[in-house]
């Protein structure tokens, strides 16, 4: 049945199938912790269903197994960090086009979405395989499971220092889906870690959010700012955002295993290429329907028209110039007091630097 598996799920587009059992995370007390310190932040649904978290039998009753995935985002011509000037269309020109920086997993149509179809596949694949009555459930960044801590143990990986998994086979550059089932199977070896000496993701962090190998605190975490918290972004933390509007990827990109990450084939054909150097200046002129309409089917739909266009002010305030006062004037008056306020520091910075 394993073999069967692991052979249906590659058919299936996923990049990497490992199986631990569904005992309780090994790290669940870490976890306990991390939550009673409050590195958290505003991720209060962390809290509400800590229970689950940190036992499988409160997800799925008489479960045995947990059937972990990877999918790799990884792609040819991949482009980490957007430059802060663009050619001007036609001319070969330079001109000043302050470009934001989207971290690689969401330059794809909503990875929630496309994989959706093949984990309900796999999932009625291996309720067939067992008697009558197995039960499966399939996640994917959805369900209140640990699943960095039951992928290392079913041997996907490796938890590294920055507190993401790394694949030896695969890097840093995929996402975790799982499939938990009352199906018995025999469970793979875990992972050991294996970072070594090396502490690039801790100097690499812009806010230093790694606060000592593999502990993160949430709340000066880049991509929690941009994608988590829903208010006001600290001020103290803003100018180390530079021009990254959701999401970083600084700590994963300077992983040497990365040197073994290959490109996805369920991903692939969902790039958004429109994602990969999108104009701070065009992003801050869109009103509701239109910022609907440029992120339909991403994740970044989510994170709302207010919280992306108050990224998008902070970036300008870090890397735009005079030109883009005109903009951020028009922003100050939005109709969001969120970006209202975003726009003004923005605009501070920006005058800041002419005079100083």
């Amino acid at each position: 049945m394993k073999a069967a598996i692991h052979e249906r799920a590659l058919e299936l587009g996923f990049d990497d199938c490992r199986i631990t059992t569904a005992a309780n995370p090994d790290h669940a007390a870490q976890f306990s912790d991390w939550l009673a310190d409050g590195r958290h932040g505003e991720m209060g649904y962390l809290q509400r269903n800590a229970h689950k978290r940190v036992d499988p039998q409160e997800v799925l009753p008489g479960a045995k197994s947990i059937i972990t995935l990877a999918v790799s985002y990884s792609r040819k011509g991949d482009i980490p960090v957007a430059p802060s000037l663009g050619q001007s269309a036609g001319t070969g020109r330079q001109e000043c086009r302050p470009a934001g920086v989207i971290a690689r997993y969401a330059r794809y149509s909503d990875y929630h979405d496309v994989l959706k179809q093949p984990l309900a596949e796999l999932s009625r694949f291996v309720d067939a395989l067992g008697p009558e009555g197995t039960r499966s459930l399939w996640y994917v960044d959805t369900g209140p499971l640990l699943e960095r801590d039951l992928a290392q143990r079913a041997g996907l990986g490796f938890v590294g220092k920055h507190t993401n998994l790394i694949s030896r086979s695969l890097g840093n550059w995929f996402f975790l889906a799982e499939i938990i089932t009352t199906l018995e199977l025999e469970p793979d070896a875990p992972e050991k870690n294996r970072c070594g000496t090396c502490t690039r993701c801790i100097t690499a962090c812009p806010t230093q959010a790694i606060t000592a190998p593999f502990e993160l605190d949430a709340r000066k975490c880049i991509s929690y700012l941009t994608i988590e918290l829903k208010g006001a972004i600290p001020e103290a933390l803003r100018p180390a955002m530079g021009n990254r509007i959701y999401g970083c990827d600084d700590c994963l990109a300077v992983c040497p295993w990365n040197k073994f990450a290959r490109e996805g084939r369920l991903m692939k054909e969902h790039a958004r290429e429109d994602l990969d150097q999108p104009a701070l200046l065009e992003l801050l002129a869109l009103d509701d329907a239109g910022f609907k309409h440029r992120f339909a089917g991403t994740p970044m739909l989510r994170t709302k028209r207010r919280g992306i266009l108050r990224n998008v002010c902070v970036a300008l305030g870090n890397v735009g110039d005079a030109k883009a006062l005109p903009a951020l004037e028009r922003a100050s008056h939005d109709e969001e007091p969120l970006i209202r306020e975003h726009a003004h520091w923005a605009t501070s910075r920006i005058q800041e630097r002419a005079t100083g």
